[in-house]
């Protein structure tokens, strides 16, 4: 058990990890946020609940399992604390994301409002520094290094 532990914690003393960790860690949180708090103009619980429920077909337990693992992967990933299940919630959440909202095949993020939905663009470049944190683990500056290093 000991030795499973050492290698889910093992990781790098690299600040770019850190950088990484840390930018996926605010803005998880923000979204998670959103939907579990009503911060940043989000509904809450109950009301994103209804919106998934109506928009997306998605269940009031895998709703909540998604603020979940948002919130709580968010605060694991910020300081860099059991990093590599963190990034493993949040990676679930951003490979269902774009199927859930129909955004396939659309690619590009509907900055301008023309083209009808959104994109994935933003949840490959998510995928892309979560399967770093992943493979790499947390980096320089996280509880994760302190503890592994001892």
């Amino acid at each position: 058990m000991r030795k499973i532990l050492k290698k889910l914690l093992a990781t790098p003393d690299d600040p770019t990890l850190t950088l990484a960790r840390i930018i996926l860690a605010v803005i998880f949180f923000a979204h998670g946020s959103q939907k579990m708090f009503g911060f940043f103009g989000g509904r809450g619980v109950s009301g994103t609940i209804a919106i998934f429920q109506q928009t997306m077909g998605i269940p009031a337990p895998l709703t909540i399992l998604a603020m979940t693992a948002e919130v709580f992967g968010a605060i694991g990933l910020f300081f860099g604390m059991f990093s590599r299940i963190a990034a493993l919630g949040v990676l679930v959440v951003m490979m269902v994301a774009p199927f859930a909202n129909h955004l396939y095949p659309n690619f590009f993020m509907n900055w301008t409002g023309r083209q009808v939905g959104e994109g994935y663009e933003y949840h490959l470049l998510a995928i892309a520094l979560i399967v770093t944190i992943l493979v790499r683990g947390a980096g320089a500056l996280s509880l994760d290094r302190s503890i592994s290093s001892r």
